[in-house]
């Protein structure tokens, strides 16, 4: 596989299309980062890391409105490709539909979200647009 990342958004693209409630994917250490920022901010209802001594997986439980069951992901989107990589200085770190949406960047400091890196004062990779 030659884009890990892309890869899990695109799992996570296809059942929030396909209306599912959980989602298997690879785990790797980025992409359970990803995850925890997913959870942190609202777009996941639950994740489980499954460990079975080689990769391992992780469970994500997707979140939809009670009654109208929309979901809460409505776009993802990959900012950073192996192809052409996306970099960002604190300053001009970009704001996904003016700070409703996260963008979700790799630094020196570990994976956070475009406005944690703005107030950690750090650039980094953009990996992906949330909203």
């Amino acid at each position: 596989m030659t884009d890990p990342i892309a890869d899990y958004l695109t799992r996570l693209r296809n059942a929030v299309a396909a209306k599912h409630r959980v989602v298997d994917i690879p785990a790797s250490n980025m992409k359970k980062e990803m995850t925890k920022i997913l959870f942190d901010k609202g777009y996941i209802l639950n994740y489980k890391f499954e460990d079975d001594n080689t990769q391992g997986n992780i469970k994500i439980a997707l979140k939809y409105h009670p009654q109208s069951k929309v979901p809460a992901i409505t776009k993802l989107t990959r900012a950073s490709k192996p192809g052409l990589r996306k970099y960002s200085g604190s300053a001009e770190m970009p704001r996904v539909i003016n700070g409703l949406g996260i963008a979700i960047v790799s630094t020196s400091k570990g994976v956070m979200t475009d406005k944690e890196a703005r107030n950690e004062n750090v650039g980094g990779e953009v990996l992906c647009y949330v909203y």
